[in-house]
């Protein structure tokens, strides 16, 4: 007993394992095959997992075809009467006149009379222009597009002596003619206004025209001297 416990013996010992084996793989694949089989015979047997309503495929409801709007018959005194009247239909021919249409009457003149053709008449149209009271008021940049004639002003001695520069700002009106009326000095070193004045007023402008016509206008005139080093 002992020697056969502990070292393999040469066929002395016998079991029925692999009988047993081969019975337990038998019933195995039995269940199996059943499992298999069973299905495909007895299908209703296998359980729903799908949602009917899922399935069911969605209708639209049904929409009412559009009504057309009721035509109104026409009253048939409208097609003869009225010439600017459209018709209801295409006719299938070219009409063509074989007698002188009548003349369609418009108050106390007619289309077909030549001394009183609309198109063709001389109207004469008055043209109203404001009466401007007061000079308007204009830009510098205005002013120096308007200028036609300048004469630079002459610097004085004692000014350029003194090292005196600067700018002098003027204000003037230009006349309905383009001359200087109404200049005088508002700022500027006081050696070189008397020069500037004296130079601004032989300055000539072109007419400032508002509405075609030629008005009087005030602007703000800067002379500027600068010394030469």
């Amino acid at each position: 007993m002992f020697e056969d416990s502990i070292f393999e013996s040469a066929g002395t010992i016998h079991t029925r394992s692999r009988q047993w084996m081969v019975a337990a793989f038998g019933f195995n694949a039995s269940i199996l095959m059943a499992l298999v089989l069973i299905p495909l015979i007895f299908p209703p047997m296998l359980p729903r997992l799908v949602n009917p309503f899922l399935l069911e495929a969605f209708v639209p409801p049904k929409l009412k075809p559009p009504q057309k709007p009721a035509q109104t018959a026409r009253p048939a005194n409208l097609l003869t009467n009225d010439p600017y009247q459209a018709p209801t239909r295409i006719p299938p021919t070219i009409y063509i006149a074989t007698v002188p249409e009548q003349a369609i009457n418009i108050g106390s003149s007619t289309l077909t009379d030549p001394g009183n053709d609309l198109f063709k008449r001389n109207i004469e149209v008055t043209v109203a222009h404001p009466d401007v009271q007061a000079p308007i008021h204009i830009s510098t940049l205005v002013e120096e597009g308007l200028l036609i004639q300048k004469r630079l002003p002459v610097y004085p001695a004692i000014a350029k002596t003194a090292g005196i520069s600067g700018t002098v700002t003027l204000e003037a009106i230009i006349s309905k003619t383009g001359t200087i009326e109404n200049l005088h000095v508002i700022g500027g070193p006081m050696m070189l206004r008397q020069a500037a004045e004296d130079a601004v007023r032989t300055w000539r402008y072109r007419p400032y025209l508002l509405d075609g016509q030629p008005v009087e206008v005030e602007t703000t005139v800067n002379v500027i001297f600068t010394l030469q080093r």
